[in-house]
């Protein structure tokens, strides 16, 4: 079978030009410049890039962003003291705290501290259930980047069977709410299953669309799929490889020369998942100065 690969780079390319022509008529019309803030606490390598390319993707975008660097000894009391500050500031629009937090703060309270009218990442308690009630107001970037992935292939998950690997708060739970909404890019009978999951392989290949997002390098293998499977590799995963410059290299949890031999559409990694994410984090942006109106 020869696939299709879903390219979530050019897709994502898309997405930003029209954000970008959206942010000049706010700007023209109305003269509100959407502003992102994004706190970084400690100095771990990963999310300083994460942070770095947050803040030239919404740059770029035509935006206003700004990022907190704060020391990874900062307390609770010191963090909370920054959110609340940018909670009531009019010119940040979407607060962001990059995760993970260091082990002594509780991510869960630092993030229903956020302004939920400015939570971009959409993981406040009440963003959390105004999306499982059917009203979303910000949905998680990463899910939402797989909604618009699958609909801009020409993959619309309606009716489908779609099957996600993890359950995760920032990703696969969001994503079974999501496309199991009445609503453009849902009405999907979804299945959510993890690591307590009986007869695992039985399920993944009832799937129309698969999406693994575990954490685990190459854990979908060919066995666990059927013909024609939209195969979704949330899966960004460090593998030693010498051959490489930096002694490693990325992959995911799929197996992609595998799975891409039965598979009707593949997403690639790196260059899949990921650009997605940033871009519809550019949208809740947008859409949260949208909301200031």
């Amino acid at each position: 079978m020869t696939y299709k690969l879903i390219d979530g780079k050019a897709i994502s390319d898309s997405i930003k030009i029209e954000i970008k022509e959206s942010v000049s008529a706010l700007i023209r019309e109305h003269s509100i410049k959407p502003g992102l803030t994004v706190i970084l606490v400690g100095d771990d390598p990963a999310s300083k890039v994460y942070v770095r390319n947050k803040r030239s993707s919404a740059m770029d975008a035509g935006m206003c962003s700004t990022i907190v660097n704060l020391p990874g000894s900062t307390t609770k009391t010191e963090l909370l003291s920054e959110i609340e500050a940018l909670n009531s500031d009019d010119n940040c629009h979407g607060i962001l705290v990059q995760l993970p937090l260091p082990a002594h703060l509780d991510e869960n309270e630092i993030l229903a501290s956020i302004d939920p009218d400015k939570d971009v990442d959409g993981l406040h308690p009440k963003n959390v259930g105004l999306l499982s009630m059917g009203s979303p107001r910000f949905v998680p970037a990463t899910p939402s980047g797989i909604k618009e992935m699958l609909l801009r292939s020409n993959n619309d998950p309606k009716g489908k069977h779609v099957v996600i690997l993890g359950r995760s708060n920032i990703v696969g739970k969001p994503l079974s709410n999501l496309l199991s909404l009445k609503d453009r890019g849902g009405d999907a009978t979804v299945t959510l299953c993890h690591s307590r999951t009986n007869n695992l392989e039985e399920i993944t290949r009832s799937a129309d669309v698969l999406v693994a997002a575990i954490g685990i390098p190459h854990f979908v293998t060919q066995e666990m799929v059927s013909d024609g499977v939209v195969a979704i590799d949330v899966g960004v995963n460090r593998v030693e490889d010498n051959s490489r410059p930096r002694g490693y290299r990325l992959t995911g949890d799929i197996a992609f020369d595998e799975v891409s031999k039965k598979a009707s559409a593949i997403t690639p990694v790196p260059g899949g998942v990921g650009p997605m994410t940033i871009a519809m984090l550019l949208q809740n942006t947008l859409n949260a100065a949208c909301r200031s109106i």
